[in-house]
């Protein structure tokens, strides 16, 4: 395997130095077990795909009962249509739903369905939304990326709508992508700004909502800052750790799906379905998300303490929606330092805590203290062993 693994955010390297077991062998609730049989708290949760928890029982219940009536089908399959009406259901301003295999599927389908509609090529981008040409060409030349490709998107800093305002003034963009909660906690003003500015340039709104779809609300981002962009693109959360996305909006632009090519032999598998569906019905009524953000809004406030008590805050800042909060450094040796920590306490940190509906307030304790004993060795009060 190149560079060793199949996904580049599990290489040993992201670890800062002090690698957690390289493999695990299974992983149940909030909680994954290397191959010695040690047991760690999860807190990037598998890249934040797995919203209910590892191996939740009726998750796992509705894969095994569809997994014996068969996975992929010649026809279509009832599952296809009951998901996707829910999804339209409970996200505002959606009316119809495509699914697709990974969140970076999802990004590309809707920049093709942009396209199509406007009849034009440029691109905005603001945050990050996959590896495929057209928005890994964004950041600059990459190996492997037609530079002519590149030259067609164009990067915005979050939460500048004059920019972004400059660069509709030409009416020639096709799509603005934004990932609303790329920053942590966002701008509303912003996300109506930038679904404002898109209408008057004739631009389609594409809302990049792999991570925040199904996780800061049950309706996303549309439901929780009440804004509604042309198109929303959800994965991750929806199928806890099975491989679902969707693409989502309003008939007009998702009618482009009649007119141009978009569709895989896989979009329509039953098992990823089954579990999709099983997460709506956990999510439905809202106390799943509430307590979950309730657990974020305490690490929140606990890490927050911490580093303000030790005097860091001008290098480490917690930010984010309650449900997902994210520590930011200013330098990689601070990060390293608070990833050693964690080590030593058989916790799993990435700089993200993607918090599930199986995490504990005792999780949330020991992901504090790991962050004191880190803020000790920063402020100069303890010597790291490391």
């Amino acid at each position: 395997m190149p560079g060793g693994v199949q996904t580049n955010a599990k290489a040993p390297g992201i670890w800062g130095g002090e690698p957690p077991p390289g493999f695990a062998s299974r992983a149940s609730g909030g909680r994954v077990w290397d191959l010695d049989g040690n047991e760690w708290i999860d807190f990037p949760m598998a890249l934040g795909s797995v919203l209910l928890g590892h191996a939740e029982p009726a998750v796992t219940e509705a894969i095994r009962r569809q997994l014996c009536d068969g996975i992929s089908f010649t026809l279509m399959h009832p599952l296809e249509v009951t998901v996707a009406e829910r999804i339209a259901a409970m996200c505002p301003g959606v009316d119809t739903v495509r699914f697709t295999k990974s969140g970076s599927e999802a990004t590309t389908a809707a920049v093709r369905l942009a396209r199509a509609r406007t009849g034009r090529d440029k691109l905005v981008v603001c945050g990050y939304h996959g590896w495929h040409d057209w928005c890994a060409g964004a950041q600059g030349p990459q190996p492997g990326v037609p530079e002519i490709v590149g030259r067609l998107a164009v990067p915005v800093p979050y939460g500048d709508l004059a920019v972004l305002e400059r660069l509709l003034a030409a009416q020639d963009v096709a799509a603005v992508v934004v990932d609303p909660i790329a920053t942590g906690r966002p701008s509303v003003n912003f996300l109506h700004g930038v679904v404002d500015l898109c209408k008057r340039a004739g631009t389609v709104s594409i809302f990049d909502e792999v991570i925040a779809g199904f996780r800061i609300a049950l309706g996303g981002a549309r439901e929780k800052y009440g804004v509604m962009p042309d198109v929303s693109c959800y994965g991750k959360a929806l199928g806890n750790g099975m491989p679902i996305a969707a693409v989502a909006g309003s008939r007009a632009i998702m009618g482009e799906y009649l007119r141009t090519a978009v569709s895989g032999t896989y979009a329509g598998e039953t098992l990823s379905l089954a579990a999709a569906n099983v997460v709506l019905d956990h999510l439905e009524g809202g106390t799943v998300l509430t307590a979950i953000a309730g657990l974020g809004a305490d690490l929140k406030r606990g890490l927050a303490d911490v580093v303000a008590r030790y005097g860091l805050t001008a290098r480490i800042s917690v930010r984010g929606e309650d449900c997902r909060p994210t520590v930011i450094f200013s330098e990689e040796r601070d990060k390293a330092i608070f990833q050693r920590s964690m080590v030593e306490r058989r916790i799993l940190f990435n700089g993200t805590f993607n918090l599930c509906a199986r995490h504990t307030e005792a999780d949330i304790t020991a992901a504090v203290d790991a962050v004191e004993r880190a803020s000790r060795i920063l402020a100069g009060q303890e010597i790291s062993d490391g």
